[in-house]
């Protein structure tokens, strides 16, 4: 290590205290020619992780932007800020276990999207209509309908039972989305 004062290139380790976060080391060193001293630091060099998006651009993997889209669909849900934050380091280990450091979105959005499935169906409902970009109410009906399903089925399979096929939903149950009535007017 070059001397910041002098220039020298050799020195000694007097003291060495890793961080308190774990993620670095810091060392007091003595240049051996003109004796002072001076501070180090080692950091382990990180590869980030970065998300390939759908038009092909590339941008560094953001915590704090997945934190955000969760807090918004577990907004008025009875799930606790540390849960998500659980969630969100869940999430981020695996990605970081993968040998490969470019995921692709839809990996992505598709891992969280089976973590908040488990946490709240309301909030999975809401990541999905965002993330899936439903475009109309046949899109968010279809996506009900699969997650009505597999709760019949995982229902059915703890009963020890056949599940019972699910129903379609009608749009027509949806506020705002049902038919006008007919008006009939009779003959005098």
């Amino acid at each position: 290590m070059r001397c910041p004062f002098c220039g020298h290139i050799e020195d000694k380790v007097v003291d060495s205290r890793e961080s308190r976060e774990g993620d670095s080391i810091r060392r007091r060193r003595e240049c051996l020619s003109c004796a002072r001293r001076f501070t180090s630091y080692e950091r382990v060099e990180e590869v980030p992780l970065v998300i390939l998006k759908k038009d092909g651009r590339r941008e560094p993997f953001d915590r704090q932007k997945l934190m955000k889209g969760l807090l918004l669909a577990c907004q008025k849900r009875p799930v606790s800020l540390a849960r998500i934050e659980e969630l969100v380091a869940d999430v981020q280990a695996r990605l970081m276990e993968r040998p490969d450091r470019e995921i692709r979105s839809r990996e992505l959005g598709e891992l969280v999207m089976d973590e908040l499935k488990a946490l709240d169906q309301v909030a999975y409902v809401r990541f999905a209509s965002v993330y899936r970009d439903f475009k109309d109410l046949p899109d968010f009906v279809k996506a009900l309908e699969g997650l009505m399903h597999k709760e019949a089925h995982k229902e059915a399979m703890e009963r020890g039972a056949a599940p019972e096929p699910v129903k379609p939903i009608s749009p027509a149950l949806f506020p705002g989305e049902a038919e006008a009535p007919t008006l009939r007017t009779r003959k005098k």
